[in-house]
């Protein structure tokens, strides 16, 4: 319903389609930062401390699939917006 009144309160549709095709790559590219952000820095402190390894990972992957979740959200919500 919310989403409907703001497309039709939009100047065009083109202009809604620009700002859909924008937000889902920026949530492309912000999930793939953060993924890479969160491996690397998994990786650093494995290799400083090789005996938390198994909970450094448990806590790696939890945080990689927020991240994700968040990103597969944002770009269905752009998606509706096409």
């Amino acid at each position: 319903m919310l989403l409907t009144i703001l497309l039709q309160a939009a100047a065009g549709a083109g202009l809604a389609k620009l700002g859909a095709g924008l937000g889902a790559g920026l949530a492309a590219i912000g999930a793939g930062l953060g993924i890479g952000r969160i491996g690397g820095s998994a990786m650093d402190g494995i290799a400083r401390q090789p005996e938390a390894g198994g909970d450094i990972r448990m806590a790696m992957i939890i945080a990689a699939a927020l991240v994700e979740g968040a990103a597969l959200f944002a770009i269905v919500v752009c998606g509706f917006i096409l």
